[in-house]
């Protein structure tokens, strides 16, 4: 999927689990979004401020799409392609995990 983004997070924090699973989105083209990635938002999979109150949470991920398309968003936050789903959250360690907690 081909998208701009304007802003990365810090991968270097650690991200909560959400979901363990996807978020099914329909995306308008040309908008700004931002990808949840610290886990901690109350509206998931976008942001809502929470990491500014949490000193090691990761910062928001910020991205455009070139056309409106219906998209799979990472719940788990552990997405080695974010803010888009790769299936990590079927892998086993964050299957057996708690939700809201940092299994890395």
């Amino acid at each position: 999927m081909r998208s701009h983004r304007y802003y990365t997070s810090n991968t270097s924090k650690k991200a909560v689990i959400a979901a363990k699973h996807p978020f099914e989105a329909e995306l308008q083209a040309a908008k700004l979004y931002a990808w949840c990635a610290c886990g901690h938002s109350k509206k998931q999979p976008f942001c809502d401020g929470s990491h500014r109150s949490i000193p090691s949470a990761p910062t928001p991920l910020r991205f455009k799409l070139q056309e409106a398309k219906k998209v799979w968003l990472c719940g788990c936050k552990h997405s080695k392609s974010p803010p888009y789903c790769d299936g990590t959250h079927k892998e086993s360690w964050i299957q057996q995990a708690d939700l809201r907690t940092s299994p890395l």
